[in-house]
């Protein structure tokens, strides 16, 4: 088994991180069920832009309960053991949800393109076989890149103590526990992340470079206006995604000297925030859902 910290380095500080949390959550988990039942009630929103957010929504939700059983356990009834097959499917699912979220931006950037780029064949192009083909691609793709990850680890031999640095198990905490040779789990996992977030990456700047050099030939300064509004919010997602992903990516790899409570506060805000900001920043910014 394995035994949770917690948020180390911010003991001190615990009561107002419980709170911080619980906000957090609740933000999270009822802002993005208010999202899907606008979504469904509401006929004339029954569009591929609100499909992909209906998949974003439901990706959140995820993120939010993948974290939630071991983070209520430690701080509201004190149980910081986990058996190492539980850690090992939090963590499944906490890179899973993480992942597919990547995908599923790069899926509303497309979305962004074509209503742009092409829009007399938005219709034609983003049907509702052609959107359901996209999610379970992105889903197949993710599932078949995180599933070894608890396979791998469970080869090795856990002999550096059993104690994690956070509330729940994530893949770069693990991974500093085991005692034999982690090079193919390096390996794989820069495979993952390179294949994922890189190229996912890569290609939304692409559409977006598209995107912007269309806009600039449309004549009128308020048809370049609204058409780029259409554009802000899937911007602030990606955005509100990407800088933390990178930001714990580097602490992890670059950071052993930063202070512990560096690392927790970036966990935090990288699968914490996202799912709290996503269904605000989509509420303010959509006329039709607000």
């Amino acid at each position: 088994s394995f035994i949770l910290t917690g948020f180390w380095g911010l003991e001190d500080s615990l009561h107002w991180i419980f709170i911080l949390l619980g906000v957090l959550y609740c933000v999270a988990i009822l802002g993005n069920s208010l999202i899907l039942v606008i979504l469904k009630e509401k006929q004339s929103l029954h569009q591929p832009m609100y499909y992909f957010l209906a998949m974003l929504s439901v990706n959140d939700l995820g993120v939010s309960c993948s974290t939630l059983p071991t983070v209520l356990g430690t701080f509201c009834f004190n149980v910081r053991e986990v058996a190492f097959n539980a850690c090992m499917a939090q963590m499944f699912f906490i890179h899973l949800f993480s992942f597919m979220e990547s995908g599923i931006l790069l899926a509303m950037s497309f979305d962004r393109y074509v209503a742009i780029c092409n829009p007399l064949r938005y219709s034609l192009i983003l049907t509702n076989a052609r959107i359901t083909k996209m999610g379970l691609a992105i889903f197949s793709r993710t599932f078949g890149a995180v599933f070894p990850l608890p396979f791998l680890l469970k080869r090795l031999s856990f002999c550096k103590g059993n104690i994690l640095s956070h509330a729940y198990c994530l893949h770069p905490d693990l991974i500093r526990l085991p005692c034999g040779d982690i090079t193919i789990n390096n390996i794989f996992g820069l495979f993952i992340v390179l294949s994922t977030f890189g190229m996912d990456s890569v290609l939304i700047f692409l559409s977006y470079v598209l995107i912007l050099r269309s806009i600039l030939t449309i004549a009128s300064q308020a048809g370049r206006s609204k058409a780029l509004n259409t554009c802000v919010s899937h911007i602030c997602a990606v955005l509100i995604f990407y800088i933390p992903m990178v930001g714990v990516s580097m602490i992890h790899r670059y950071g052993k000297r930063a202070p512990p409570f560096v690392h927790t506060l970036m966990s935090i805000i990288y699968l914490f925030v996202p799912p709290m900001l996503n269904p605000i920043i989509y509420s303010i910014k959509t006329k039709e859902i607000r």
